[in-house]
């Protein structure tokens, strides 16, 4: 139902960009501030307040309105800056009974996914930029939605998955530009410090990429602020849980020796030399359960040997028959195969025995046939007739 007692200018506001055209929506939600800074965060007008803002589709529209090209709205880029501080602020704080699986499904994931695209929008036209007015401009929005999408899952903590999940947010991430990507890892930091095992619930595919970038940070480059960022972040990861020390210790081998040569007295040495710690741990941790490990192979296989020499001695006389009986079972098999080989032989024998004489009985007879003559054989065979 129609929540009773709305504020006016909510009402007024939502009648406005029903009738407005869609250029002219952005810089009419920018009113939104004014209202939600005209009640104290966290009281009971604030939250009434996004009640009513969320039951007359301002949020939505706050959310959708973010991917539209600001180039050539009122405004620019900073208006999308702004509407993502508003769009944050909106949803911290809300709380939606009716039908909250839409809100918390379905609007806040693409709340964020907004805000990201958003940024990489921002990002793009950064470093596009060639005078330094539009630079700042450009670094002063992308912080702004940065420190947005930071409030937004600050608000609700199921939301930083989805942030790491984002392809945006790697996308964001893998820039060669110290500013941004600086900026990136700081949400990156701001998420591992609300919640340490997030990175436990990422799908590896993204974990791995994450990881990857941030070696790679501070394989490829020499600017310490990159550095002490990626370090920064590694070391939140480190800190996080003892399987991704592990991770980080096997899947990438020399990077402690990396810190050390790279990076050591770059200012950033107390950061640096507790990711190495925890690297160096984790590495003599593996060395010691290899070596317990082998141990524990070696005590099995002598304690196997014994038990197995104990059951000999207990039943030597099961082991002699059996010995015996597989002995003479193997007597009789040769004694077998042998008989059959031998009636084999003297198959082929007599066989060869037979051949032999069939030859000769018909050698006897050609030899007959050449004596008689011709004539006589005629001769016999008129009479027989």
């Amino acid at each position: 139902m129609k929540p009773a007692a709305v504020d006016f200018r909510i009402l007024a506001l939502a009648a406005q960009v029903t009738e407005s055209s869609d250029q002219d929506v952005p810089v009419l939600l920018l009113k939104l501030k004014e209202i939600l800074n005209s009640t104290s965060l966290g009281s009971k007008e604030s939250q009434k307040i996004k009640q009513d803002l969320y039951y007359y589709n301002l949020v939505q529209y706050c959310m959708l309105v973010l991917k539209q090209d600001y180039s050539r709205l009122p405004g620019g880029w900073a208006t999308a800056a702004q509407l993502s501080e508003i769009l944050s602020q909106c949803c911290v704080g809300l709380e939606v009974k009716e039908d909250p699986e839409e809100f918390y499904n379905k609007l806040l994931p693409s709340a964020v996914d907004n805000l990201l695209f958003l940024g990489r929008r921002l990002q793009a036209r950064f470093i596009r930029a060639i005078k330094d007015e539009e630079k700042s401009e450009f670094l002063r929005c992308f912080r702004t939605v940065t420190d947005a999408i930071c409030w937004l899952f600050g608000g609700h903590i199921q939301l930083m998955e989805c942030v790491l999940q984002s392809n945006h947010f790697l996308q964001l991430l893998i820039t060669d530009d110290v500013e941004t990507a600086t900026a990136m890892m700081s949400v990156l930091q701001n998420i591992l410090r609300a919640n340490s095992s997030v990175l436990l619930h990422v799908d590896e595919e993204n974990l791995h990429s994450v990881l990857d970038e941030l070696v790679y940070k501070l394989s490829s480059t020499t600017n310490p602020v990159t550095g002490n960022a990626a370090t920064k972040v590694l070391l939140a990861v480190a800190e996080s849980h003892p399987q991704l020390v592990e991770l980080l210790s096997t899947r990438y081998r020399g990077l402690r020796t990396l810190l050390s040569k790279q990076w050591a007295g770059k200012g950033f040495d107390r950061n640096l030399n507790q990711l190495s710690d925890l690297l160096y741990s984790e590495s003599c941790r593996k060395g010691e359960m290899q070596r317990l490990h082998q141990a524990a192979c070696l005590i099995q296989a002598v304690w196997r040997g014994f038990q197995t020499r104990k059951r000999l001695k207990t039943l030597p006389k099961a082991v002699t028959a059996l010995q015996r009986s597989f002995r003479a079972k193997r007597k009789q098999e040769l004694q077998h195969l042998k008989r059959l080989k031998e009636d084999e032989t003297l198959r082929q024998q007599l066989q060869l025995q037979r051949q032999r004489a069939m030859r000769l009985f018909h050698e006897r007879q050609l030899t007959l046939l050449e004596i008689v003559h011709a004539g006589m054989i005629y001769i016999e065979l008129y009479q027989k007739h």
